[in-house]
């Protein structure tokens, strides 16, 4: 049977690119176009039927 591959540890990610000062980190989202364009749908379909809109 085979042994299991060893693998190098990582290397640690640069604290410069991950700065919170710099804004330029952290997990991606929605960008305003999306944001703005799914409130439109949204209202679209509440003025088709008013009832379901919650």
């Amino acid at each position: 049977m085979k042994r299991a591959k060893r693998h190098p540890v990582p290397k640690p990610r640069n604290p410069v690119a991950r700065s919170p000062v710099l804004g330029k980190g952290g997990p991606h989202g929605k960008s305003t176009a999306a944001k703005r364009r799914e409130a439109a749908i949204a209202l679209a379909k509440l003025r088709r039927d008013p009832d379901l809109g919650g």
